[in-house]
């Protein structure tokens, strides 16, 4: 069907069904063909659905974006021009086929879908953020900010988290890791994921919350509701901008207060990137452990200096940042997007947060993962032991090792044990957790 015949059906069906959005799938389709006999075209079933797809998509989705959207190996879509569309598959970019007749059709399109998101975008509100009823991320900027065309990027939300078999099958957390992860989580650790945008600190999140045992609570801070963990009890509280008046504006800050009053057991905050900050590690700090946060950065040693910055936008000084962090955080885990075309996503590094000789907040790696999966320990990780509730000076040096997936009693066993700081002549029946291996 061409896209004027398309336009044409979707004016009808939409005279038809009186604008409202409400109809289920039945009435949707008798709307189509009834408008399909009106205007005398004769299709078969085939082509009948095929109309109600394109009516569907015009109507509730994204217009010719649809069909990416619902593609499961599809992450982000992007609209530059009218005949310029690409998607993020798998890690790597391509341009599609997929094409708007007029720049006028994709601004159309972007204020249509920042409605359905209840946000406003127009020529007085030229930019907006918005998060669609399905849970896909809207960014839209109209022209001439953007150029001749309205700029259109759409990240999808996927509604079932990985579990740590897949991001282990997928390359993005090494068998090695699984230990570490899941006893961080087991002992309350506070935990900062780190990383660039698109590699997969919300992923990775979401994950490790399902690991949380199913008799705690989770309250989940976002700007836009994108973490779905696989949890029985988890709220969330979403931030609200400004109307039109200017009146009405939740912002994170308020939203971390409110969360202290819910009974949380676990305070998640999607992203911290503003004075924000100085709420979440006030709220470390006054005995709510186990919380997690994530942080745009490019490596872990670069964590301290992030904060700092946001810690800035809230008024606090250097020390008074590091003295909260130091005493909130324990641990970061850093992912990085690497390989041909920075198609892999993958957990790089644990480390643990410290404050300095000299007073400065410091990032210190305890593990390491190399390309391979192999784990490579840094000076941090008697700390992250101690933390996790195993000695690092103790008897459990070899169950440790082997958790970790090292061989204690192997050629370079000895030297692996004492890297950790465990004995390697121990006794063995300790546990990363302080539990039987």
């Amino acid at each position: 069907m061409t896209t004027l015949a398309t336009r044409g059906l979707v004016g009808a069906v939409r005279a038809r069904l009186g604008g409202e959005t409400g109809h289920d799938e039945a009435t949707l389709r008798e709307a189509v063909a009834a408008a399909l006999r009106a205007a005398n075209v004769v299709v078969g079933p085939d082509g009948l659905d095929q109309a109600v797809r394109d009516v569907r998509d015009e109507l509730f989705g994204a217009g010719p974006l649809q069909r990416w959207l619902d593609d499961p190996e599809v992450t982000d879509v992007l609209v530059n021009t009218p005949g310029e569309v690409w998607v993020e598959r798998s890690g790597r970019l391509s341009r599609t086929s997929t094409r708007f007749d007029s720049a006028a059709d994709v601004r159309t399109l972007a204020v249509r879908l920042a409605a359905a998101g209840g946000q406003r975008l127009d020529d007085a509100a030229p930019a907006v953020d918005a998060r669609l009823p399905d849970g896909t991320r809207l960014h839209a900027v109209l022209p001439p900010i953007g150029g001749a065309c309205t700029l259109l990027s759409l990240r999808v939300v996927r509604p079932r988290p990985f579990t740590l078999d897949e991001l282990m099958a997928s390359g993005t957390v090494a068998p090695a890791a699984v230990p570490v992860l899941r006893s961080l989580v087991a002992a309350r650790a506070t935990v900062l994921v780190s990383g660039a945008t698109g590699s997969g600190k919300t992923t990775l999140l979401a994950t490790l919350l399902s690991l949380v045992p199913a008799d705690e609570r989770i309250v989940v801070i976002e700007e836009s509701g994108e973490l779905q963990p696989a949890h029985p009890h988890v709220v969330r509280l979403v931030t609200r901008r400004a109307n039109v008046d200017g009146a009405g504006r939740v912002g994170l800050p308020e939203l971390v207060r409110q969360a202290l009053r819910m009974r949380p057991d676990r305070i998640v905050l999607g992203e911290c990137r503003g004075a924000e900050v100085r709420d979440v590690l006030a709220a470390l700090n006054t005995g709510h452990e186990g919380g997690f946060a994530t942080v745009h950065a490019n490596a872990a040693a670069d964590v301290p200096a992030r904060l700092e910055a946001l810690g800035s936008l809230a008024g606090l000084t250097r020390d008074a940042l590091a003295a909260q962090a130091a005493s909130a955080v324990d641990a970061v885990l850093h992912l990085r997007r690497a390989g041909p075309g920075r198609r892999v996503r993958r957990l790089e590094e644990v480390g643990i947060v410290r404050r300095a000789l000299d007073g400065a907040l410091e990032v210190v790696t305890a593990v390491r993962w190399t390309a391979g999966g192999d784990p490579e320990h840094g000076p941090g990780w008697p700390a992250l032991a101690r933390r996790l509730g195993a000695d690092p000076d103790g008897a459990g040096g070899p169950a440790l090792a082997r958790r970790l997936g090292a061989d204690p009693d192997g050629a370079g066993g000895p030297a692996v044990a004492s890297r950790l700081g465990a004995d390697p002549d121990g006794a063995g029946t300790g546990s990363c957790c302080g539990g039987t291996p």
